[in-house]
């Protein structure tokens, strides 16, 4: 079995390199599907929340808005932590029950873990490979700006509350440059791809 980390930064195509993966074949792991599922309404990441952030994070349903927390830790260096050291372990905990039963069920398969805080949250150091999807920070900032309709200025600060993606590509063992075509970044996909498939089998 072949585990694998997939990463990248804010407006660089780590979705769309996902995606492909998926239809070649890869697991997906989806980490930023479990953290919106860990935090809904009466679990314990939930109650976490709400005991730390108040209230008033809340939606009129009683589930967290997820854009206003987003608001208040983008903000607030020392609240992003916090918010981390809550939601992180109930991730963590949810993809190794995960892999775990992908393991018995699929012993030769190539998991991905698609988790955008791979590196900050230390979750790379135990995987097989570590792929970041990477362009350089002003494509970033254009593809930012187009898909979000904000200004540089605000897209400059988004890019630059994350770790950067250089430092990103220093810690890949494969990277995948998003920075030309969409049929480039498949070829390149899908290579890699083939690579780890037939390593794991």
């Amino acid at each position: 079995m072949q585990l694998i980390g997939l990463t990248g930064g804010i407006a660089t195509g780590k979705s769309t390199v996902s995606a492909m993966l998926k239809k070649a074949g890869a697991i997906i792991i989806d980490a930023d599907r479990i953290a919106r599922d860990v935090i809904k309404k009466g679990l314990p990441a939930y109650r976490e929340i709400v005991a730390q952030f108040g209230i008033e994070v809340l939606l009129p349903d009683g589930e967290i808005n997820r854009n206003m927390l987003g608001d208040i830790i983008f903000n607030d260096h020392q609240k992003k932590q916090l918010l981390n050291s809550i939601v992180h372990p109930h991730v963590n905990q949810e993809v190794n029950r995960q892999i775990k039963k992908i393991q018995k069920t699929h012993p030769n398969a190539v998991i991905v873990l698609d988790i955008p805080l791979l590196i900050e949250a230390g979750m790379h150091d135990d995987l097989s490979e570590i792929i970041v999807v990477y362009t350089p920070q002003d494509i970033q900032i254009q593809r930012l700006m187009q898909r979000d309709r904000i200004s540089e200025a605000d897209a400059l600060a988004r890019v630059q509350s994350q770790m950067s993606i250089e430092e990103k590509k220093q810690q890949a063992t494969l990277v995948i440059d998003n920075s030309g075509t969409i049929e480039n970044t498949r070829r390149l996909t899908l290579d890699i791809f083939k690579r780890l498939k037939d390593s794991a089998a």
